[in-house]
């Protein structure tokens, strides 16, 4: 049986989503209708009925809550995201990105075994399905700017600050637009 909750947050409306295998999806939505295709597609990758609400998404709210409350600094969740072979290590290679810290495209491209695979890490970070949680806000450009972000740079921005890490100097400041 699939699960998914919507859950209003400092950057947003999101989306959570899973299976008995564990937390699938977290999305970013521009709006309560885009819940959907969000719905649609979880329903299309576990092959199973999306039923709204139950004690996954209470522990997978709970513990965002935590985080954006500034008390959790790490995660405790079972995840299943769904993507290649070389997705799933470079998502792994996030998961060990300590929380107030960035790294880099070719930083982690090395901890996977292809130090000059920074593109193709970049490629995977950008599909990366459980956004904050599998956190590839924390990779940023070899000159620390703020790369692309799948759910916005000013997401991105916020998700950095609220984790205490110093943007560097003369970074222009993004402002989140308001839901």
């Amino acid at each position: 049986m699939a699960y998914y909750d919507l859950l209003d947050t400092p950057v947003g409306l999101l989306f959570i989503g899973g299976s008995a295998d564990g937390l699938a999806r977290l999305d970013f939505l521009n709006r309560e209708t885009d819940a959907l295709a969000s719905v649609t597609r979880l329903e299309r990758l576990t092959g199973d009925t999306a039923t709204r609400g139950g004690p996954e998404c209470h522990e997978v709210r709970r513990q965002l809550g935590e985080y954006f409350a500034g008390t959790r600094r790490t995660f405790d969740l079972v995840l299943a995201p769904h993507g290649t072979d070389w997705q799933q290590r470079v998502w792994m290679a996030l998961r060990d990105i300590p929380y107030g810290e960035t790294v880099n495209y070719g930083t982690i491209a090395a901890r996977v075994g292809h130090p000059t695979a920074s593109r193709a890490v970049g490629a995977a970070n950008g599909r990366n399905p459980i956004s904050i949680i599998v956190p590839c806000h924390r990779v940023v450009g070899a000159n620390r700017d703020l790369t692309g972000y799948g759910g916005g740079l000013e997401r991105k921005q916020w998700l950095l600050e609220h984790e205490g890490t110093r943007l560097p100097l003369g970074a222009p400041k993004v402002v989140l637009a308001p839901a």
